[in-house]
């Protein structure tokens, strides 16, 4: 009698709910197919939220938009560089707060170097590169790694896109 109830089980698992249970199947002492690993999800999209954030504060402490968008043609070298010193200390001051940046190859730059890792985001070969991937070259530039980002929570509310306010003083 046993049997008929487990076909009778079977027939109607599979008519209403289109297979076999798992406890059914052991029922019928059928393999149990082990439960399928879930297939990896592609990582979510950056948000460019991100990048305009750590802009903005480069924006705040130095300055660096309205350095980079000013016309300097008609400024006098010497007047470019002292700007451009005190601009360069604020912005490293913000980079070291937010960021922890690494060399990617940890190297002497001018030195014979070859890269430890294939990956092309990592290490790009400039100069009279042949058809073949290279084993090394000369170290031009080390590269940056960030090691660590630690910026600050975003704020749901703010409009990301807006980098720096507009300023109006009030007399």
């Amino acid at each position: 009698m046993s049997r008929i109830s487990l076909a009778f089980r079977a027939f109607f698992a599979i008519l209403f709910q289109g297979g076999l249970s798992d406890k059914l199947k052991r029922d019928l002492k059928l393999a149990v197919s082990p439960a399928r690993p879930a297939a990896p999800s592609a990582p979510p999209p950056p948000n460019p939220a991100h990048a305009l954030q750590l802009l903005a504060i480069l924006q705040r402490d130095s300055r660096l938009l309205d350095f980079l968008m000013e016309d300097i043609a008609s400024f006098e070298d010497d007047q470019i560089g002292a700007a451009v010193r005190s601009l360069h200390d604020q912005a490293r001051d913000s980079l070291a707060r937010y960021l922890s940046l690494q060399p990617v190859i940890d190297g002497v730059e001018g030195a014979y170097t070859r890269p430890a890792t294939a990956d092309p985001a990592a290490v790009k070969f400039i100069g009279n590169v042949p058809a073949t991937k290279p084993e090394g070259g000369t170290l031009r530039h080390k590269g940056w790694r960030a090691a660590k980002v630690d910026l600050p929570a975003l704020n749901p509310k703010q409009d990301a896109s807006i980098i720096a306010p507009a300023e109006i003083e009030i007399e």
